[in-house]
C-alpha cells in the first residue's frame, strides 16, 4: 500500500484505508472515498499543487496533504 498523494498519473488502485479520527475523515468518506473503491489519477497541479482523482463517475481535487492520509493499493496491470 502507499499513499495516493504517491500513486502516479494515470495509475488506478483501491482505496484501502483512511487515516485519522477528525472532520477531514468524515468529509472524505461524505464525498465517497470509502474503503474498496477504485480511484485513478488523472492529474498534478504544478508546483505541489492539488491533485485530481477519477472516483466513480466523477472527478474530485484533493490537496497533497489530504491525499497523504488515504492508503490506496495500487491495480495491476495500469499504467
Amino acid at each position: 500500500m502507499i499513499p495516493l498523494d504517491q500513486l502516479p498519473l494515470g495509475q488506478r488502485g483501491t482505496i484501502a484505508a483512511i487515516h485519522g479520527d477528525d472532520p477531514l475523515v468524515q468529509r472524505l468518506l461524505e464525498m465517497g472515498l470509502l474503503e474498496g473503491e477504485e480511484i485513478e489519477v488523472v492529474g498534478f497541479a504544478p508546483l505541489g499543487g492539488p491533485l485530481e482523482i477519477r472516483l466513480r463517475d466523477y472527478r474530485l481535487s484533493l490537496r497533497r496533504r489530504e491525499a497523504a492520509r488515504i492508503s490506496v493499493q495500487p491495480l495491476p496491470g495500469s499504467p
